[in-house]
């Protein structure tokens, strides 16, 4: 279910767009407890690209950087996540009221499926999301060679699936968590008359920050995973966890520097999908009670 990756580009799925995503990877990639703080980043990378721009003309272009794959893998996403949640649903429990395991079940089941199809979309934003590897891979298509060079085997592992297991975990305990709490939270607020517009739009709010809250070490992980291209430089998945905690100075405080962005995205864009969403189902359903 951003950025990151992510999130419902997902919020603890870091499936991101726009020019705000080069500083956020650029958050979760610094090592070292002295790493600089977000708006000092931020600051930073306007800077640059300003620069750049005056220098080459191409400073838009390269804030946009990585912005195809995302505009594909959103443009899924929604349909994925809610379609086979819902399908999930109705095959647990046909008939209403759907229990907390139900919910758990069909949205960690959504969650799996969402992972299997949109984590190579997520490997190749990515890597160009990197600015180090700019001059190598200056475009998807340069990506996508790269890939296609190394095998059958290799183009799954090491390519279009490298980092897939904390993807999997991520999205699956996202889905889970956002779908068994979504309806509770929006219902007891509709209970107090508010606009119908307002619950799903506070649910969603806040299931997408405490859920990025709490999966964003692994969001972090998979950032650092993907960055990495080539054959010889692809840690092992316990020798990248061992370097994101070596690098962040072996504290709990600094995997989450640079995440206030992040979260934050996460609660509006969750709130946005929620009621969104909450608005097309009711139209949906207003529709279809005449004809029955």
């Amino acid at each position: 279910m951003e950025g990151a990756a992510m999130g419902p580009g997902v919020p603890w799925k870091d499936a991101r767009s726009g020019p705000l995503e080069p500083v956020l990877l650029a958050s979760s990639q610094l090592k070292g407890p002295k790493q600089r703080s977000l708006p000092s980043l931020l600051a930073m990378r306007v800077k640059d690209v300003r620069l750049k721009g005056l220098r080459t003309a191409e400073g838009p272009q390269y804030f946009s950087r990585g912005i195809s794959p995302p505009l594909l893998s959103k443009t899924l996403q929604g349909t994925l996540l809610f379609g086979t949640y819902d399908s999930m649903l109705c095959c647990l429990s046909p008939v209403g009221p759907h229990s907390l395991g139900n919910r758990w079940a069909a949205g960690l089941m959504s969650g799996v499926v969402e992972a299997v199809a949109l984590s190579p979309f997520e490997r190749v934003q990515n890597v160009l999301q990197d600015g180090r590897k700019q001059a190598r891979f200056p475009s998807t298509i340069s990506i996508l060679k790269e890939f296609h060079s190394y095998g059958l085997w290799g183009r799954l592992s090491q390519g279009y699936y490298r980092g897939f297991w904390p993807i999997l975990l991520r999205n699956s305990l996202g889905s889970a968590l956002y779908f068994s709490f979504k309806d509770p939270i929006q219902n007891s607020l509709a209970e107090q008359g508010l606009p119908h517009w307002v619950p799903a739009l506070v649910s969603g709010s806040v299931n997408g920050t405490i859920t990025c809250l709490v999966l964003y070490p692994l969001i972090v992980l998979v950032a650092n995973m993907q960055s990495h291209i080539g054959w010889q430089s692809m840690p092992s998945l316990w020798a990248s966890i061992q370097d994101v905690w070596d690098t962040r100075g072996r504290k709990v405080f600094l995997i989450y520097r640079g995440g206030s962005l992040v979260i934050l995205r996460s609660s509006v864009t969750w709130g946005l999908t929620t009621a969104i969403h909450d608005f097309l189902q009711r139209r949906y359903h207003s529709r279809k009670e005449p004809k029955d």
